[in-house]
């Protein structure tokens, strides 16, 4: 059960209402994340702005979604493995293959192999990346718009990673776990 409530969109601050309505009408359905981020309509007013806005840029939707996978593992988050193992096969249409390899950092494309690395790298290092590892991303064809964007996904990812961590958000998605704990 969640530590921190997850309100019914009719429970939920007057302010949050169009947001989540918004997200239902995206979706097809309003996430538990959500309602529970709208708690604070300026933090649900934020994520939502800035992952929309990310949305528009040069990453693919299939790349965005295995960063979730690799940086949702990383921080042992199983409401965002669920939640991002979900979209990437129904959204982005991934192969399992691709989704399994993509919580490890991997993938059969070699580009894309290059993008998570570099993810994980900063996540591990929290964007205390090498010149090496910069120079990596680079030879791997990102330009400096797909570099920033790399790390705007991974610090996306993070955060929603942290508050599901820290609320232990209730998953309304088929559950799929971590393999190791952070």
């Amino acid at each position: 059960m969640s530590r921190i409530s997850i309100p019914t969109v009719e429970q939920s601050v007057e302010a949050s209402k169009p947001l989540l309505a918004a997200v239902h009408k995206s979706l097809g359905v309003t996430p538990n994340l959500m309602k529970l981020v709208g708690h604070s309509p300026a933090a649900l007013e934020g994520y939502l702005s800035l992952n929309g806005a990310v949305g528009k840029g040069k990453l693919t939707a299939q790349l965005r979604e295995r960063i979730a996978l690799a940086v949702a593992e990383f921080n042992g988050c199983d409401y965002c493995l669920s939640a991002h193992d979900y979209l990437g096969a129904n959204v982005a249409k991934l192969s399992r293959a691709e989704l399994n390899a993509a919580r490890d950092g991997h993938s059969e494309d070699a580009q894309v192999e290059a993008a998570l690395r570099f993810a994980l790298q900063v996540a591990q290092a929290r964007g205390r990346v090498s010149d090496a590892q910069l120079a990596a991303v680079r030879l791997a064809g990102f330009d400096e718009a797909a570099i920033i964007e790399i790390v705007v996904n991974v610090s996306l990812n993070v955060l929603t990673n942290y508050v599901n961590n820290v609320a232990e958000t209730d998953i309304d998605f088929p559950q799929v776990h971590a393999k190791l704990a952070a």
